[in-house]
């Protein structure tokens, strides 16, 4: 019988250059969509796909991102004296059950693949999820509960993909994809971050994963790739053409890379328009905002 995915690992360890100054003192992974942090929507979203336990590759200057899952006693203890119910049910989400979270130091900055491998010994023999906070995806289904409902008929070894513009790809790791069957495609190859013009396809590699422990078994004898880190990609691609194979999910959802401040700004936006009692106003705002762009034209 296929083993469940219950563990997570979540590589925070970045440094968050692209949205200094901000991130001198905050983790990026603190900062929010509307009113919750990016690590929050991570968080909601591999609970929703079954995780139990979650693991942190982190560094240096992170302890608020650890604060944040800790119970909050004074806190709960003032909205509970003044009757404010509701928001204690919104902190509950934020607090993680003792053993339900671990943090692993990634000491070098060498790449995902080496955040990845650094949480070995947590891993086991298991397989696992890799969620990467900076993608943002909303979706009606969550897209790691869409993917482990997949990978319950595949197994193997499994990324989210999304097409992109050609002009794109070389930003991503690209899939060169052997036989499509709907959402899910088999893998024949990956390359990590190809030239321009020589993408084996469109059909880019998002912040999702489902791996198989072999992964990490290949990681432990992986050298550096693109860009002089490890890369996970060319972990995962060890496994093609083995027993476990490499599966493509095209997952139903819209993704948003708020690793880039422009992706940041549209998930705002977006996740705001999504909310009832904010919508509204900031339409209101939004169609000001346009008129007046269109007149100064």
């Amino acid at each position: 019988m296929r083993k469940k995915v219950t563990k997570a690992i979540f590589p925070v360890a970045g440094l968050g250059t692209r949205f200094l100054p901000a991130t001198k003192s905050v983790p990026k992974e603190i900062m929010t969509l509307v009113d919750r942090p990016l690590i929050q929507y991570a968080i909601d979203e591999a609970r929703a796909a079954g995780i139990k336990e979650f693991i942190f590759v982190t560094s240096r200057g992170k302890g608020a991102l650890e604060d944040y899952f800790d119970h909050a006693p004074t806190l709960e203890q003032e909205l509970r004296k003044k009757g404010k119910d509701q928001l204690l049910e919104v902190l509950k989400d934020t607090n993680m059950d003792s053993g339900a979270i671990a943090y692993i130091r990634q000491h070098k900055a060498l790449g995902l693949g080496h955040a990845v491998w650094c949480a070995r010994r947590l891993i086991g023999n298991e397989p696992f999820a890799v969620i990467l906070p900076d993608d943002v995806i909303a979706a009606e289904t969550p897209c790691l509960q869409q993917m482990v409902e997949a990978y319950s008929e595949t197994g193997g070894n499994m990324v989210a993909a999304m097409e992109v513009p050609p002009e794109k790809a070389s930003s991503y790791g690209v899939l060169d994809v052997q036989k499509e069957n709907g959402q899910i495609v088999e893998v024949a190859g990956m390359v990590e971050k190809p030239p321009a013009g020589e993408a084996p396809s469109n059909l880019a590699v998002i912040g999702r994963y489902i791996l198989s422990p072999n992964v990490l078994r290949s990681l432990n004898k992986m050298k550096t790739g693109a860009g002089g880190e490890i890369q996970l990609t060319d972990a995962i691609a060890q496994a093609i053409g083995g027993d476990e194979g490499v599966y493509g999910y095209r997952f139903r959802g819209q993704r948003f890379d708020c690793g880039s401040k422009s992706g940041f700004l549209q998930a705002t936006v977006s996740f705001g328009l999504a909310r009832e009692e904010l919508r509204s106003d900031l339409l209101d705002y939004i169609r000001d905002v346009v008129q007046m762009d269109q007149a100064a034209e």
